[in-house]
């Protein structure tokens, strides 16, 4: 049995929220990887859906000495490729008209008195949007070069007039609570925190965007949604492909650093969260951080017994094809301890959630590629079925797919028709019924900072709070008496959760 079902998952709330004026967009490090794949692209989108003020400006920076026209035209093979809707040739012609490109080194004052130039020449909107697509390392330098350049809004008080200035940083934010805590308070020296926009990605995913509406918008789950009715809550953010080419970056960080503190703490919190006071950005995240808040300090050798981490090692893929083991990928360390799968087991000590395990697992080089939220309900009591179905009655879940097939669905326990016995069933819901293609998170994300909509970024407290479950949880695994990581074989299943 498998039934279509309707949801009032989206209210017309978007009617609600600020409409972006023009801007200038200005991308440092435009000729990288991200830019590419990511900004221009989703640029490009939100401009062929009239969600990007045709007036707008885009100015991308790098180091290397580009033709303009060719490197427009680079970008168009970029949006060509990435965009979702396909390249329209007028719909691209308009945003290519508008993007500039200015060469220039970030270590240089030049640079940012150059974009200041920019900024103040006609044609270019004086409101303006930096985004940071540039190493780490650089972010202080960069936020300090604009802010030394006037471009700041250090001290700025709110409702001071004069154009906005907003500045957008990808992560990794800092390797641990030292670093986080020391960038944050280096970009607030040059901008004000509600001026700083932390991006991640995941929070831009509909699916996950819809987590508050699935929760508060309807009657029927936000009554189950506590320790009474809720067994089990688990979170998992799993990968077919290893490592890939980023040896380099990833044995200096591992599963907890790059996945755990940033996408699988946030889902957690969304899914924990109580019902703020209203959708105003400040109202949803202080009632994150309050989760965070509410998780207690484990010991290290409880960490130990709530964790489990793991690195794949040679194995094959579905076609009996060899994979490579992560001791044998590109830039890893000889006989490296670094973690590709990440799995541990919390408690949110709260009224909704007190006892109630959250169990979060990432990991690459598995048998599948899927990201969702479980949330497991307790079984009905007593054995009035006993006998008639044999085993124990399943639990009745809801599952929260982000991706692949994004989407719901409910499960529930039904008599066989002709039989007296039960077996589980599910309604579901398709977010491909509602539309063939869905927006890309940077869409929403970009959308948003324009609008000065910070709902869906990060604030500077709950960065250091997710780093400080992070570090104990590194400091547990890196005692002398700790395991080393289990090995998994390239291409089976995820290990089993503690």
């Amino acid at each position: 049995m498998r039934a279509a079902f309707e949801l009032g998952l989206r209210c017309d709330l978007d009617s609600e929220r600020p409409s972006p004026g023009p801007a200038s967009i200005v991308v440092f490090g435009g000729t990288g990887d991200l830019a590419r794949r990511k900004i221009v692209p989703a640029l490009y989108n939100l401009l062929r859906e009239g969600r990007l003020p045709p007036e707008s400006r885009v100015l991308c920076t790098g180091r290397r000495k580009l033709d303009p026209v060719e490197f427009r035209e680079g970008l168009r093979d970029a949006a060509s490729r990435y965009s979702r809707t396909g390249l329209e040739p007028d719909a691209w012609g308009r945003l290519a008209a508008r993007i500039d490109y200015l060469e220039g080194d970030l270590d240089a004052p030049g640079v940012y008195d150059a974009v200041a130039a920019a900024l103040a020449s006609p044609g270019h909107p004086p409101d303006a949007l930096f985004y940071l697509a540039v190493a780490p390392e650089q972010f202080g330098p960069v936020a300090r070069g604009l802010a030394a350049a006037g471009l700041g809004t250090a001290g700025r008080r709110p409702g001071d007039p004069g154009p906005y200035r907003r500045l957008i940083v990808e992560k990794p934010f800092g390797r641990d609570r030292e670093s986080a805590r020391a960038l944050n308070l280096e970009l607030q020296d040059s901008f004000a925190e509600r001026d700083i926009f932390r991006i991640d990605h995941y929070l831009g995913k509909e699916t996950v965007q819809n987590l508050l509406y699935l929760r508060f918008a309807n009657s029927v789950f936000e009554p189950l949604w506590n320790r009474r009715y809720v067994e089990r809550v688990e979170i998992d953010v799993l990968e077919e492909e290893g490592i890939g080419t980023r040896g380099g970056y990833y044995d200096g960080a591992g599963a907890a650093r790059d996945m755990l503190q940033n996408h699988l703490i946030q889902l957690l919190c969304l899914t924990a969260m109580e019902p703020p006071a209203g959708l105003d950005p400040e109202s949803i995240r202080d009632e994150k951080v309050k989760v965070l808040k509410s998780i207690p300090p484990y010991p290290a050798g409880e960490l130990r017994r709530r964790s489990l981490r793991g690195q794949y090692g040679p194995g094959t893929d579905p076609a009996g094809r060899p994979l490579r083991g992560y001791l044998q990928e590109d830039r890893v360390r000889t006989g490296s301890r670094t973690e590709t799968f990440a799995a541990l087991r919390l408690e949110v000590d709260n009224w909704r959630f007190a006892g109630v395990p959250f169990v979060l697992r990432t990991g690459k080089a598995l048998d599948r590629r899927v990201s969702e939220i479980r949330v497991l309900f307790r079984r009905p009591p007593g054995g009035l079925f006993q006998g008639t179905c044999g085993d124990r009655l399943g639990a009745n879940g809801l599952t929260l797919r982000i991706q692949p097939d994004e989407g719901l669905w409910l499960t529930f326990n039904a008599k066989v028709p002709g039989r007296a016995s039960v077996e589980s069933e599910a309604l579901r819901f398709s977010y491909r019924q509602k539309a063939a293609s869905l927006p890309e998170a940077y869409e929403r994300l970009l959308a948003d900072a324009l609008a000065g909509d910070s709902t869906l970024f990060i604030r500077s407290d709950e960065t250091e709070y997710a780093w400080s479950l992070v570090d104990r949880l590194e400091e547990a695994w890196e005692a002398p008496d700790a395991p080393p990581p289990i090995l998994y074989p390239a291409g089976s299943p995820p290990p089993a959760a503690p």
